[in-house]
């Protein structure tokens, strides 16, 4: 098909704006999907988004749209590919591929809830990338529908005109044929951007290929199977390309398009998005933002993506020691899937060999846990996450500390740096002064707040990422009844007054209890986690000793006693001394049992203590 006949876009929003919906409406009047193969939430192939209802990998689809109507060429068929994208703050970095890969966006917002936090983030990154930007109200059918008050949200926001802005349901279908035929009169269609070779040398087109990676996933069968869009030239089976990154060389056994699932095509030319089947089975060749090529023509490659950054890490073990090679294995199988989180093997004393995690967020770590155990069969201990923080001692050596296990004593630090965050919160008015008092307990520094619209604020603050990962998300969203809603980005290191608060079970560290917490909040953390423990752990055959420890003291203590059998149940009368000697025994070999006694804390404790540290 001609270039002029192809038009690639995204859709953008806030997390559940409708997305996913309004994509499957576009499926159904594109007649993509057959009628009885329709579903809610198509796009949505993993277990845990259809679940969760959130989507979590973004997902291309091609659809066939056949334009009628006076100003639109008539008769005309238009390939139309799609990306729909994540909503959640944590995978923003999802966003970023999608819309390397197209050239406008369908910017859609909540006709019942307005402009939110991220609808601003991903906003900000399609303008960014110079995209076209379509402004949709959905869920239009909705009795609690605030239509015009909205669009002057959205008019302030974009600086556009009312009627630029359209109106659709996702669920009755109302407006989405419009939305289809706009998208092919307002969004540009791609253009070739192949650039000079060098002596002003442009090569023939037919012998060149720039094809940008913006996402891959991994087959047992096929190896890694990268989703690409093709900018110049044309690939076909069997042909011989390279990375340009990381310089591999492999044939593609196959290439295609997705609608919606993959679907083999003589080739992909230039405007297309699609896959090619690598047949490479090694972690660690393709990467995002990579550019693919001919071996034949070996140009550079193109400026690449945001590369995602670990932000919150966590230490996984495996319950049976003997799961350590399978959890590796499968470590290594879902990083080829996702290469947004990186591992490295650790050990710990009490927890035996594992490996330390680094994830986008707390929602990504919940997530990659989840998969690792549903898709794997893994039972895990998680250590309470953590960041990453930059620690001098006193002899003026500077380390990066992953681990609260592994953070130094208060003795031998001389400054410690954490990362900080800027975000934005969007709030009904009636709940400022709560979030206010909210962002004052997370020692945040409050910007400037402006008023939203009729009857709503945005605040501007800056915080340490140690404190909203501190149950935040959920302290914003019951103070403000769940209206509220944030979206952030890494900003600055800044000198932390934190220190290293250790729980000991039987005098034994526990290092998956260990957290960095801020000074201030000791004594008050300490108390909390020794009396949830003290509830937790089950009884003993002897007493045992439940503490908190920090600045090199025990601040918090708890005993939990042992159980009791009475040994002098089966006498009957006699001479008292006897059943004294018998009590006697019995108390010598408690104390024994006290000196070489171990705890086996329970998978479920671990998990419940994980849980109440969020």
């Amino acid at each position: 098909m001609k270039l002029e006949n192809i038009r690639n876009f995204s859709i953008i929003a806030h997390i559940d704006h409708g997305k996913s919906t309004l994509a499957d409406r576009m499926l159904e009047i594109t007649h993509t999907v057959e009628a009885r193969k329709m579903r809610d939430q198509v796009l949505d192939s993993m277990e845990l988004e259809r679940e969760r209802g959130i989507t979590i990998k973004m997902q291309p689809v091609r659809m066939i749209y056949h334009a009628n109507g006076p100003e639109r060429s008539e008769g005309q068929d238009y390939i139309l590919n799609l990306i729909d994208t994540p909503g959640h703050v944590d995978f923003s970095y999802e966003v970023s591929r999608a819309l390397k890969a197209v050239e406008g966006s369908v910017l859609l917002v909540d006709s019942t809830q307005g402009v939110q936090a991220q609808t601003l983030t991903t906003l900000a990154m399609a303008r960014e990338g110079g995209l076209k930007i379509i402004p949709v109200l959905t869920k239009i059918d909705s009795p609690l529908a605030r239509i015009p008050e909205i669009k002057d949200e959205v008019v302030k926001l974009l600086g556009c005109q009312r009627e630029e802005i359209l109106e659709v349901s996702g669920r009755t279908g109302e407006g989405v044929e419009n939305l289809l035929q706009e998208i092919i009169k307002r969004i540009p269609a791609p253009t070739p951007t192949l650039l000079p070779l060098g002596k002003g040398e442009v090569p023939k087109a037919e012998g060149v290929l720039r094809a940008l990676v913006f996402d891959f996933k991994y087959s047992n069968h096929r190896g890694v199977i990268v989703f690409v869009r093709v900018l110049d030239g044309k690939v076909k089976k069997n042909e011989n390309l390279i990375f340009s990154v990381s310089n591999e060389k492999f044939t593609a056994l196959e290439v295609g398009s997705f609608s919606p699932e993959e679907t083999p095509e003589e080739y992909l030319s230039a405007g297309d998005i699609g896959y090619i089947v690598t047949g490479i089975k090694k972690p660690g060749i393709a990467s995002v933002g990579d550019t693919i090529v001919k071996s034949s023509h070996p140009l550079g490659a193109l400026p690449g993506y945001m590369q995602p950054v670990p932000v919150v890490w966590a230490s996984i073990f495996p319950e049976d020691a003997d799961d350590f090679a399978e959890l590796k294995l499968a470590l290594g199988k879902l990083r080829l899937s996702d290469s947004s989180f990186s591992y490295e093997e650790e050990s710990s004393g009490s927890l035996g060999k594992g490996f330390r995690l680094g994830f986008l967020g707390m929602l990504h770590l919940e997530i990659i846990t989840e998969r690792l155990k549903r898709e794997f069969n893994l039972n895990l201990v998680v250590t309470t996450p953590s960041i990453t923080y930059e620690v001098e001692n006193n002899q003026g050596k500077k380390e990066k500390v992953y681990s609260p296990y592994f953070f130094p004593d208060d003795g031998n630090i001389k400054t410690v740096f954490e990362p900080w965050v800027v975000a934005k919160i969007i709030t009904p008015i009636e709940y400022l002064g709560n979030i206010m008092q909210l962002l004052f307990v997370h020692e945040a520094e409050i910007g400037e707040t402006e008023n939203f619209g009729d009857s709503r604020s945005s605040i501007s603050a800056k915080m340490p990422l140690r404190e909203l990962m501190r149950n935040f998300f959920d302290e914003l969203k019951s103070t403000s009844s769940g209206y509220g809603s944030i979206s952030y980005e890494i900003d600055e290191m800044r000198e932390a007054n934190v220190t290293r608060l250790d729980i000991l079970v039987a005098d034994l560290v526990v290092p998956a209890f260990s957290k960095v917490i801020s000074k201030k909040r000791v004594e008050e953390e300490a108390e909390t986690t020794v009396l949830k423990l003290e509830d937790l752990l089950p009884r003993q055959m002897f007493t045992l000793k439940i503490q908190a420890k920090a600045f090199g003291r025990i601040i918090s203590s708890r005993t939990l006693s042992g159980m009791k059998k009475d040994v002098t149940q089966h006498m009957y009368g006699g001479d008292i001394t006897r059943k004294m000697k018998l009590r006697e025994k019995q108390k010598k070999g408690k104390k024994k049992m006290k000196e070489r006694g171990r705890v086996n804390i329970p998978q479920d404790v671990f998990l419940k203590m994980m849980k109440s540290g969020e």
